[in-house]
């Protein structure tokens, strides 16, 4: 079942080739830059560099189902290229243009696009000579249920007009950020699921603020999760995807595969952090002993490889599904993943931090920044709650209508 294609472990070898080559030397360059700068939006060098030499690898839209756009990977085939690429989270995923957020904002462009849209702003994201923004959560409503979302949009003639406010839209703050898809409220008086819709907003466009970049856990990430700020912004009716009151049945489109990216990505995130701490344990000594040699640290070991290992599993297993019965039926299983693989990951990289003591919470590591970035993945797309909630719920709907337990 889960023996990939000849050309998925060929773009495997040569993906693990230029990242051995290219992409961990570039990591101390990369942080180099960014001190060098000021602004903490600062778009360094170096990634133009690795992008220039992924696209001339053919290590590009890696992501991409559709051939035309990408070389056609199923989400199976793409799995361990994700998680490759998640060893280094800040530096890997945008190299091959294959980052969050824009991966599943190209999907919906390419889904639920005009040919206008798919010419001004999908093209360019698809060369990686832009970036755009996905603008779905709210300061002032628990955005982890979509249909609160109050920004309004409201139809005047030809356009709609966009009042509101939205943050953690990650990636506005890229200094390449074009465009938003913006999710907001056409209809409060249709139905539940029917109330939303989606437009495309240039990020320039008359009334859109960037009031901040949001830090997270102190760290202020070159690409930002911003503050926006929607004041009369007029947006062409042109520009309504797929038609008015499809936000939501587009947001479910968009997040499954995104929640899988996202959790690929971990794994790769937690197999380099296991990696540090097995170095770094057997480098070091305490009281005449390497630091391998106590049975604590060989159990944190052994426990890491078992909960990767099972973890990947159940994500390869939910990739596996995507791609024989479709995102929707594969909703269980990526709902368990969205919730496992960042636990998951959040607890190797918390005992490599342990392992690497004093140095480990400091930023000669990148363990203290993965776990960050960790820790917020169990809010991004749905937190854990809402998907313990889904799978419960599915679990429940087996007895209904039974008194008794099978005996």
């Amino acid at each position: 079942m889960f023996e990939t294609s000849d050309r998925a472990k060929k773009y495997s070898e040569e993906l693990l080739d230029f990242m051995d080559s290219h992409v961990y030397p570039a990591e101390a360059v990369y942080e180099e830059q960014m001190r060098s700068s000021d602004d903490p939006h600062h778009h360094p060098p170096v990634l133009e560099e690795l992008k220039a030499e992924a696209k001339r690898r053919g290590l590009w839209n890696l992501f991409h189902p559709h051939p035309e756009w990408g070389p056609g990977l199923s989400n199976f085939e793409y799995a361990p290229l994700a998680e490759i690429m998640g060893r280094s989270p800040h530096l890997a995923p945008e190299a091959c243009n294959c980052g969050a957020p824009d991966t599943g904002n190209m999907e919906v462009l390419t889904l639920f696009g005009t040919d206008e849209h798919k010419e001004r702003w999908l093209k360019p994201l698809l060369d990686g000579t832009i970036r755009s923004a996905f603008a779905m959560t709210e300061p002032g409503v628990a955005s982890s249920d979509a249909t609160n979302i109050e920004l309004r949009m409201e139809r005047d003639g030809d356009e709609y007009v966009l009042n509101g406010r939205k943050w953690f839209a990650s990636n506005a703050m890229h200094k390449n950020c074009k465009v938003l898809i913006v999710m907001g409220k056409t209809d409060p008086g249709a139905a539940t699921h029917r109330q939303q819709s989606m437009m495309v907003v240039p990020i320039d466009a008359p009334g859109v603020t960037l009031v901040r970049s949001l830090p997270v856990y102190g760290y202020v990430d070159r690409e930002g999760h911003a503050e926006i700020v929607f004041t009369d912004v007029r947006v062409p009716a042109g520009d309504v995807l797929l038609g008015e009151g499809e936000g939501f049945a587009i947001s479910q489109a968009r997040l499954g595969p995104g929640r899988i990216h996202h959790c690929m990505r971990a794994i790769g995130t937690a197999e380099r952090a296991l990696e540090l701490m097995c170095t770094r344990a057997l480098a070091r000594e305490t009281f005449g002993q390497p630091v391998a040699e106590r049975s604590n640290i060989q159990d944190w070991i052994a426990e890491a490889r078992i909960e990767i290992e099972k973890s990947r599993l159940l994500t390869l297993k939910a990739a596996w599904m995507m791609d024989q019965v479709g995102n929707k039926a594969a909703r269980m299983e990526i709902a368990a993943i969205k919730v496992d693989a960042p636990n998951m990951a959040l607890q190797v990289v918390d005992r490599a931090i342990q392992v690497h003591g004093g140095g480990g919470v400091t930023n000669d590591f990148p363990l203290a920044s993965f776990w960050a970035h960790l820790r917020t993945l169990r809010l991004a797309d749905g937190p854990d709650e809402v998907h313990k909630r889904t799978l419960a719920r599915q679990e429940l709907r087996k007895y209904a209508g039974t008194t008794e337990s099978r005996r």
